[in-house]
Parts: C-alpha cells; structure tokens; sequence
C-alpha cells in the first residue's frame, strides 16, 4: 500500500526532480525510505545551510528549483540563511522540512518551532500537508510558485504521521505550463520613441535580467540595436559573447570609471533591475537621465530609483519586440565607444603587476587566464567579490556567480559543488576568503565523496578583510577582525582531497593549471594583498566622487 511520503517522492518525480540535497533526521525516515527505492539521487551533505545554497544554484543555473530536506527544529532553523539567500537572489528552490506528527503529542513539545511561521518572511511561500491526499496539488503548487516570476524559495513541511500515513488512489497532478503575460503593444512603441530620441541610449542589464531563459533574447538584442552597455553585479555575464560594446560592471554605486558612461547617457534602459541590490547608479530626483523600467514586474519605488517610463511583461519578449522596432535606426556613439576603451584600460591598471603577497587584480588576471570561456566562477563574499565584478571578463553567460542580494558568506564553495555537479565537463572554480570557507569548509568532504572535478582558492588575509577595509576607511582602529587559520593544505587533505598553497606571484598561474588538470577536489591557498582596495577604490575615485559609496 503507498504511503504519503510515496506520493511526496513521486510528485517529485513528476517535477523532473532529479536530486535532494540535505541532512535527515527521524521525522523524514519515511521519507528518506520511499527516497531510496526511487530515481531521485539523495546528496547528503555535512550541514543543511550547505544543502540549501546548493539547491539555490541548482535554481539560479538551471532555472528549475532544486531541492533540499532536513529534519524538524534545529536542522530547519538551519535553512534560514540559504532560504534568505534564494528569496533575495531570485532562485527558484524548494525545502522539504519534518515535524512530529500532526495529530497526537507524545513527545509533547520536544523540539518543536513554528517553522511555517518562521519560513514565511524567507520564502514566497510556507505550508504544513496535513493529509496525504492533498500532496499531489501542494507539491504541485509549490513549484509553480517558486518558478513563477519574481522565482524564489518555497517550503513545505511533511509532519510524520502523514508522510507514513495510506495514501491509496491518490495520483499526481501533470505538471502545465504557464505563458507569461507580455508588454503592451503601445508601451514598446513608446519605448522604441525615447530610445530613438535619445542622444546617447545606454543598456543596463540587472538580476532579473540574468535568467536562463533570457541569455538568448539579449544576445540577440543587443546584437540588433548596436546599444551600449553595462550591468550590476548580479547581472554580469547575462549575455553571451565578449561584445565591443559593454562598457562594464558598475561593482559600485557612484564614482567607479563605468559611472562616466553613465554620466554621459542621456537615457538609461533599465532591463531587469531589481533594487534588492546596492544601487548600480543613484537616480538623481531632477536634471538626470531619463530611465526607461523594463521588466516582468512594475519597479520598486526607491530614493535611488524611481524610472520615468516602463515596459512591463516577459523580459525576452520585450527584447524581442524592442530589437523589432529598433534595428537599424540607431546611430552610434562614437564618444560613448572611445570611452568604453578608457574605462576597460583604467580596468586593467596593474593587472600583472608583480607584487606579492599578490595584489586582487593579479588575481583576476590569473584566474581569467587558466579559465576557459565556459569555465565557471563561483565567489564567496569578501572584498575580492568587488575586484571580480569589476574586472573579470565574461564571454558565456552564467560563468562569474555572485551573490548581491543577501550578499551572506559561506555560499561560495557549496554554490561551485552545484555548478561542478551540473557541469562536469567544464571547469569550476570556487573562490572564497579565508573567513567565509571555513563557515562551510566541512563540505570538503562532500566534494571528495562525490568525485567532484572541482578547485578551491582561498585568499587568505587572515582576517574579515572587507569589515576590516570598511573599518579603516571609517577611521576606526583596526580591532576585533583578526583571526587564526588552520595549514589549509594539510586541511584539504586531511579530507582526502589535494592543497597546494602558493609562494610567490608567478606560482599563482601555474598552480591553478596544474590543480585542473590532476582532477579531483584540489584547494589553492594564496595570500593576497588587500592594500590595493584604500588605493583604488578610495583614494582614486575619491578624487572623481566626494560621496562614494564602496559597495
């Protein structure tokens, strides 16, 4: 006779669900038992804020939602970071916690939390199944919502009792699909007016514009108009190929060399911005560009952002349209293009230079040189996620992730476990500083067990380095951000996978290639030099912008 927890883990199924990612506990031992006889691969991982940052890639890269299971309390609890981390960064995901059973108490209180309660805020959707026969349409529900746009985190909690509970004659619901509502016909067309009246149009590309499905429709848009670009930091690498006309990553808010282009604009065409971002520019209230809102959803209002004009429906069908009614008509500017080549050659300022402890640009530098086009970057949070955004090429869409939404540490080597589990044939990095591996430095283990082709580098400054940059440029005294590591080669190997740390710059490079071509899990651990930061990106665009807001 089938049982509840056979109807969770066929609709599942049904969803194309292919892995779970987590740590069990008593209350998912049905579960976990009606898991083991089906096609779905269960990856156990060392802790469950792990298992959630990599079932928020596996939404992130694939645009379908991956999915992660705990136990009831304490390991639930331990979702609430990554169920953060999807619902601000806009990955479709779905987490799977216990609960004692529903109806009796004998165990009376003994780790029970309100996770529905809890999980409300973090996620675009919190429900208890309360019987086996409504499974099939709360599974079903569940996934539509989290892929529906703006995509994100819904939970589902399985008391115990239900999940062992009969469930004979109950049957999945075929998964529909859903067409997105696209923009009206007069809104493109007025649209299409400003951009044609426009003296120097210039693209943004935002996080809602950097989804799966749109890498083509803006390509291709881009491709037509002949617009100049630019993007945030969690819009970069949206569109495939090193186009001649991007003009760079605004990693900051005001006064970095990509705000030049933006000063020079006279209209913006904002696609997919979402302010749950740091501010890419900061809309002036009158005598600024006009900005043109093109996206799924009406803008959120903001003191920084308030556009003047919006496109609102399917992002790769607005791009369509508008690269329609385009194409052809616009005429190029020149001054934009040739400062386009300043800004990339100010970008490139000291890129080899030989200093060691090595410098964040050298670090970019190296890194873009040993990873292939399709090679994948995946960053922790730390100051170098500045150095990256701002100066790291990308010519395939989906190959630099970051994070700057929660902007949380921890996320990086879990995040490039997803990416080197979905994409074995290519090459994953993961970089991370020192303080945000160790939060999850123990999924070494995982990797290592699950024969990941995968490189760890670590920058290592022995310290929170960007509270510490922060603190100084504040002008406090340094205090209360130092800290101890272990020998990280002796730790990576103490889990069975290879270390190798660097000794001086020209070793960065050629340590790198070497630890992608042995295979298998290898950390890289490389001191860095972080004095680079008060230089560049105080002292020197201080003296362009008074007010600049390093974030």
């Amino acid at each position: 006779m089938p049982k509840g927890s056979d109807l969770f883990v066929a609709a599942l199924e049904n969803e194309g669900v292919d892995r779970i990612f987590g740590v069990p506990g008593e209350e998912n031992l049905d579960l976990l038992e009606s898991l083991r006889t089906s096609s779905i691969q269960l990856i156990l991982t060392r802790h469950e804020q792990a298992a959630a940052f990599m079932a928020a890639t596996h939404g992130r890269l694939t645009g379908r939602p991956g999915v992660c299971l705990a136990t009831l309390g304490p390991g639930a609890l331990n979702f609430s970071t990554g169920a953060a981390y999807a619902h601000l960064g806009a990955m479709p995901m779905i987490l799977i916690t216990g609960q004692k059973p529903v109806m009796s108490a004998r165990q009376a209180r003994f780790q029970i939390v309100d996770i529905i309660a809890s999980m409300k805020p973090l996620t675009k959707m919190s429900r208890q199944i309360l019987s086996a026969g409504s499974i099939p349409a709360m599974v079903r529900d569940a996934f539509r919502v989290a892929m529906e746009e703006r995509p994100g985190p819904v939970h589902l909690e399985l008391p115990e009792d239900v999940a062992s509970e009969e469930a004979d004659g109950v049957s999945v619901i075929p998964v529909h699909q859903a067409a997105r509502p696209v923009a009206s016909p007069s809104a493109l067309d007025k649209a299409a007016e400003m951009i044609l009246a426009a003296r120097r149009p210039l693209v943004m590309i935002g996080a809602a514009g950097n989804r799966p499905s749109l890498v083509e429709p803006l390509s291709q848009f881009v491709r037509r108009t002949r617009l100049p670009f630019f993007n945030t930091q969690m819009g970069k690498g949206a569109v495939t190929g090193g186009s001649n006309l991007f003009m760079g990553t605004a990693a900051l808010s005001e006064g970095d060399y990509i705000h030049e282009a933006v000063d020079r604009a006279d209209l913006i065409i904002a696609i997919g911005h979402d302010t749950v971002e740091k501010p890419p520019f900061l809309m002036e209230s009158a005598g600024g560009q006009t900005v043109i809102h093109v996206g799924y959803h009406s803008a959120d209002v903001e003191q920084v952002y308030h556009p003047d004009f919006e496109v609102i429906g399917d992002i790769g069908a607005s791009a369509d349209a508008l690269g329609e009614r385009l194409e052809g008509r616009l005429a190029s500017d020149q001054g934009m293009l040739d400062l386009r080549g300043k800004i990339l050659a100010r970008l490139n300022d000291r890129a080899d230079e030989d200093r060691f402890p090595i410098t964040p640009q050298r670090i970019v530098h190296d890194v873009r040189k040993v990873m292939p086009e399709d090679g994948i970057v995946c960053l922790d949070n730390g100051m170098y996620k500045i150095w990256f955004a701002r100066n790291y090429r990308t010519h395939v869409a989906n190959t630099l992730l970051l994070d700057n939404a929660l902007a949380t540490m921890g996320a990086g080597l879990p995040s490039a476990m997803m990416a080197a589990l979905l994409h074995p044939d290519r090459r994953v990095l993961a970089v991370c500083g020192d303080g945000g591996f160790m939060m999850n430095s123990q999924e070494m283990e995982t990797a290592v067990r699950l024969g990941l082709n995968l490189v760890v580098l670590i920058l290592n400054d022995s310290a929170y380095g960007m509270i510490r940059w922060k603190q100084a440029v504040d002008g406090f005294p340094d205090f209360g951000m130092s800290f101890g590591n272990p020998d990280f080669v002796r730790y990576a190997e103490a889990y069975g996978a290879k270390g190798s740390r660097v000794a001086s710059v020209d070793d960065l490079a050629p340590t790198l290639e070497a630890a992608f071509a042995g295979g298998g899990v290898h950390l890289v651990d490389a001191p860095i030099d972080y004095s680079e930061n008060t230089r560049v990106l105080v002292d020197e665009l201080r003296n362009r912008a008074p007010d600049v807001d390093c974030a």
